[in-house]
């Protein structure tokens, strides 16, 4: 047998499988940020204005002086409630002198301070919102020291207490002191100042409590149906009297005050049961209506005497009928209208144009690494985190 030589064929390396790539996630739509929930701005301050054309400039001056100490970026929105004076346009001088600091709502006509206060929180991005009047009477210096107790105490609210009140005693004083008495005593919610529209409010708990009507001066109420009593405090704070201007209060909001604290306390304590209200209204109307009517049954069947010309058998039927319609139709009507505004796409006030930066990215571009580290900051002290506070 025949023994080749050589070297003997290699065996050939077998083919290995290659790996299969893996198919890449699909990258998932990111949410649309919550207002206030990252990035620098942190703090809004919102302002109702209405026909305040001599206070504008100066009011973003002094916001902006009393601010420069803040350790958050903050950011001043200006809403014009359809000023019949030249408001619009100091509006405008102001968010053109400083557009990365302050912004504005224009609205299309006057719709009631509380409907611009609802407008100037939509349009805010901070996750702490304050709230002042327009007329220089409140201190902007205030601000900065409210946040931090607001933040320090994880309040959700913080309501300014005007104790030395700059204005007169027969016209403005003592009416608000009376109003005050009875809101209190209402609402059992133990505030010295509901007027006083300086306020802190933590944003993710105000965003859950719409405003209509005039219904601005009962928000701690409000508040309390969506958040703890014992979250709610007061604090002094400066007043000054009015230098420019008129005043839009006077004992003519008397009334409306009454009958905007009875639709509060409808919405607060029958909110989940309105039948109970109407329906103290109506049996009140209609027992005795019902007592008339069986007395009237017993003198016709018993003694037979004729009472179709008695005047208490038609007001024993009014009383009735009037009875019955307080307990449906009010029912009906009042949970109608809350529906209504509460299905999202009704709205108190229509705008007409915004100035400046509303973005939550608006305000101090070029401090955002500090802005970052006072968003941990500030939503560390606050108890929740920066997302929670949107």
């Amino acid at each position: 047998m025949l023994r080749q030589d050589g070297p003997h064929p290699r065996p050939q390396p077998q083919p290995q499988p290659q790996p299969q790539p893996q198919s890449q996630p699909q990258p998932q739509p990111r949410p649309e940020r919550e207002p206030g929930a990252d990035g620098p701005q942190l703090l809004s301050i919102v302002v109702p204005l209405y026909n305040e054309e001599d206070n504008i400039l100066p009011l973003a001056t002094q916001v902006q002086a009393a601010l420069a100490v803040s350790p958050w970026p903050w950011q001043l929105i200006l809403v014009d409630d359809g000023s019949s004076d030249r408001t619009a346009e100091r509006i405008r001088e102001a968010v053109a002198a400083s557009p990365e600091r302050v912004a504005a709502v224009i609205l299309r006509r006057r719709f009631g301070q509380t409907a611009a206060m609802q407008a100037g929180i939509d349009a805010a991005r901070g996750s702490v919102i304050a709230t002042m009047d327009g007329d220089l009477q409140n201190n902007p210096h205030d601000i900065v020291r409210m946040v931090r107790r607001l933040l320090d105490e994880d309040l959700d609210l913080l309501v300014g207490w005007r104790r030395m009140r700059k204005d007169g005693f027969w016209l403005r004083r003592l009416p608000s002191w009376l109003a005050n008495r009875l809101i209190v005593a209402v609402t059992r919610l133990p505030l010295h100042d509901y007027g006083c529209s300086l306020k802190i409010y933590r944003a993710v708990v105000l965003r859950e409590v719409r405003l209509y009507g005039e219904m601005h001066r009962f928000i701690p109420t409000w508040m309390a149906t969506v958040t703890a009593p014992e979250r709610i405090r007061e604090e002094e704070v400066s007043h000054f009297p009015r230098l420019h201007g008129k005043s839009k209060y006077g004992l003519s909001r008397a009334a409306k005050v009454l009958l905007d604290l009875l639709a509060v306390v409808f919405f607060v304590r029958f909110r989940a049961s309105p039948g109970h209200f109407f329906g103290r209204i109506g049996l009140a109307c209609a027992f005795p209506g019902m007592l008339a009517m069986a007395w009237l049954a017993w003198v016709k069947l018993v003694d037979g005497e004729a009472i179709a010309g008695r005047p208490l058998l038609l007001f024993a039927l009014l009383l009735v009928v009037i009875g019955v319609q307080f307990v449906c139709t009010g029912i009906v009507t009042e949970m109608l209208a809350r529906t209504y505004f509460e299905a999202g796409t009704a709205r108190t006030y229509l705008v007409r144009t915004t100035l400046g930066t509303l973005d939550a990215a608006g305000g101090q571009r070029d401090t955002a690494a500090a802005a970052g580290a006072e968003a941990a900051s500030l939503a560390g002290r606050g108890g929740r985190p920066a997302a929670e506070d949107a």
